[in-house]
């Protein structure tokens, strides 16, 4: 698969199909946390990947860990779409 690529219009999240390692995605989360509206919702998201990240340690399956990843992509995209439309 090609590299990550960003989509212009949300200048953070990669393309779905984009590979990513679990500590590149750990990180571009902690990232876009820095988006949301209030520091109460950014504390809130931080706790959550962290506890997301640490239970899914374990895991080895590289197929599984691809389709997580891509999971944790388009919620992040979600998240951060809800949030921007209420500005």
């Amino acid at each position: 698969m090609k590299p990550s690529a960003v989509r212009p219009e949300e200048g953070m999240l990669p393309l779905v199909g984009a590979e990513l390692t679990p500590v590149q995605l750990y990180r571009l989360l902690l990232r876009c946390c820095r988006q949301l509206p209030t520091a109460a919702m950014q504390q809130h998201y931080r706790h959550a990947i962290r506890q997301g990240y640490v239970s899914h340690s374990d895991e080895d399956d590289p197929e599984r860990i691809q389709m997580m990843i891509q999971r944790a992509v388009a919620d992040a995209g979600w998240v951060l779409d809800k949030y921007n439309k209420k500005k």
